[in-house]
């Protein structure tokens, strides 16, 4: 039976030649395609080095003739909601296809075979899976990782499974500042991983995140060093081996943000504490972080000052971290939003 609609949900960083392979088999089913980009609005790094409005541009630059047929909607990220997730996903849908959209049983949902890591599909028993085999070939991770080697033999790899009129897209990318941003940071973790290929098993880090609100504020601090440089973050850092969470905690506080608050009273400040163990949450491998909420009463914000490694530190108004999403590091925005609800 042909659908009105198949919606098809993926990163597509960067796209190619199996995702167009994917697009076409779904413009033969349906009469469109809803495509729903991935980690929308995130913060650029080696694993999410292009905006969905980018990848979109690759998208159209791909299938050019068929555009007209293919929607587009950016998808947020809900790393700690699931159930938030599967509401974005919904709701993009019911926009994209506006108030005279088809009913449900004419949308369908097309991805690779159920043994490809695709589990997230079964989250959406409404609309009828439609399974598309999937092209050899490089994965889209091994093809960010040729693009940022910043060599010929890279451009060569890109060029060889990736759309002529997308890879001439992503060479314009090579000459913006962004991207020379995002060699260096795909350098350091590459030195900084390779310094711990000797170990016998693969390590675990345990950090620290203070997420600490005043007044309706919340405070971040810039990033002084990569991964991440220029970005803003929670404060935090790594436990030392003669530490507890909550001293760890307490110590980053103090040495990035210089807040002088006394540490009976943040501790006193304390409302809520969890664990954030997303597999790939960090750049630089298997990092677990232990999250800190701490809230006091309405008054004046305290000063603060970047220190250690942080290069800045500021008070920011909760009503504007929706907007810098794209700028805030890793899974941070995530985090203040499990704390203090949806921004």
């Amino acid at each position: 039976m042909r659908l009105d609609s198949l919606v098809l949900i993926g990163q597509f960083a960067p796209l190619h030649n199996g995702h167009v392979a994917l697009l076409h088999r779904a413009l033969e089913r349906a009469d469109r395609v809803i495509v729903l980009i991935g980690s929308a609005g995130r913060a650029r790094n080696s694993r999410h080095p292009w905006t969905a409005a980018e990848r979109e541009q690759m998208i159209r630059a791909a299938l050019p003739t068929e555009s007209a047929r293919i929607l587009v909607r950016p998808l947020r990220d809900h790393l700690y909601n699931e159930n938030a997730w599967i509401a974005a996903v919904q709701s993009a849908v019911r926009d994209a296809l506006g108030t005279d959209g088809p009913p449900s049983q004419h949308i369908g949902l097309i991805g690779g075979p159920e043994n490809a890591g695709v589990d997230y599909l079964r989250a959406f028993p409404q609309w009828p899976r439609e399974e598309a085999s999937l092209l050899d070939g490089p994965r889209a991770g091994d093809l960010r990782d040729s693009f940022l080697e910043d060599s010929a033999e890279g451009m060569a790899m890109i060029r060889a499974h990736i759309p002529p009129a997308v890879a001439d897209l992503l060479t314009s990318f090579r000459e913006t500042p962004a991207y020379r941003s995002l060699v260096e940071e795909r350098r350091f973790v590459e030195r900084y991983r390779q310094g711990w290929e000797s170990s016998p098993y693969p390590p675990t880090f345990v950090t620290v995140d203070g997420v600490v609100v005043h007044s309706g504020h919340v405070l971040l601090v810039e990033r002084g060093a990569q991964p991440g440089k220029g970005q803003w973050a929670l404060p935090g850092g790594f436990v030392r081996g003669d530490e507890r969470l909550l001293d760890a905690v307490v110590r980053e506080l103090r040495e990035e943000t210089r807040l002088k608050l006394p540490a009976p009273v943040l501790r006193g400040s304390l409302r809520a504490q969890e664990a954030f163990d997303h597999p790939e949450r960090s750049l630089r491998g298997r990092t677990i972080t232990h999250a800190f909420h701490f809230e006091f009463q309405a008054g004046e914000l305290p000063p603060v000052k970047g220190g250690d490694n942080a290069a800045k530190a500021r008070w920011f108004p909760l009503s504007d971290l929706r907007a810098m999403e794209s700028q805030i590091y890793e899974d941070h925005f995530y985090i203040i939003e499990r704390f203090i609800g949806t921004l």
